[in-house]
């Protein structure tokens, strides 16, 4: 898609955002917090047997259009293409997920950008452990981040690790290389991902949003809402009740019923 064909007036009013935006680390910031508060993370296109479509047009068209959420491929999708549009130097970058202790294929997609001769890691697409603000690429150094603390370490194998302070203990959340990352890439990782039997993403319902006071997110039947150190957690029921609360916690309006869901 060209850049100027982008529709920047619409997607800034999808986030929500107010402020004239300009090549700089704060508007950096800015457009990324914007966007992880107001565009879940989801995967119920999945659960409906509809599929993802990660062309430029799919994603505006359902993150937009629709005003869906998405996965890493959709929502860090648009934030590049929002970058590009608004001037920023920014690419795509594909990463091994560590989370199970053994290494994924290639199947995140974040975006790296440049900036004033500064690299940038931008993620607004991994779930309930989404970075909540870009991260320099400067290595052992520790980010505070309201609850989150963040550091990227080097890996001679892997590339950069990204990993989270969870308790006394760093945990690998992902790591990425920075080898030129084609569309074709991306089509092959999105397939692998919203289709191979067995992933989580084919087997589970799942959406997070950050909130300025902490996060909301569901997997499968539970509910768990996060305020600053406090957590309530409930189970939803099947049917026209859990729908209604995928539209009041996350804006997510299906226009399918709940029996077609995919069971659980």
């Amino acid at each position: 898609m060209p850049l100027s064909d982008f529709p920047c007036d619409q997607y800034l009013e999808r986030i929500g955002l107010v402020q004239p935006v300009e090549v700089s680390a704060e508007c950096l910031r800015a457009l990324h917090r914007a966007q992880l508060t107001s565009l879940p993370f989801e995967n119920f296109d999945i659960c409906l047997g509809r599929g993802v479509d990660v062309s430029a047009q799919g994603i505006l068209a359902k993150l937009i259009g629709q005003r869906r959420g998405g996965y890493c491929f959709e929502l860090n999708g648009l934030l590049l293409m929002a970058l590009e549009a608004f001037g920023f130097e920014a690419r795509a970058l594909l990463g091994r997920v560590h989370l199970s202790g053994t290494p994924t294929g290639r199947s995140h997609q974040v975006s790296l950008v440049t900036l004033d001769k500064r690299q940038w890691l931008v993620d607004a697409g991994f779930g309930t452990n989404t970075p909540r603000a870009p991260i320099p690429l400067t290595p052992d150094t520790p980010l505070h981040i309201g609850d989150q603390t963040l550091r990227l370490v080097e890996n001679a194998r892997y590339g950069i690790m990204l990993q989270s302070l969870m308790g006394a203990q760093w945990v690998n959340l992902y790591s990425v290389d920075f080898t030129t990352v084609c569309e074709g890439d991306i089509q092959m990782a999105n397939h692998f991902t919203s289709t191979w039997p067995g992933l989580h993403f084919t087997t589970s319902r799942m959406a997070a949003l950050a909130t300025p006071e902490g996060q909301i997110s569901l997997s499968d039947f539970t509910l768990k809402i996060r305020r600053g150190d406090t957590t309530s957690e409930q189970l939803l029921p099947p049917g026209a009740a859990y729908l209604a609360a995928l539209e009041e916690h996350f804006g997510i309006v299906l226009e399918a019923s709940y029996e077609d869901l995919a069971p659980l």
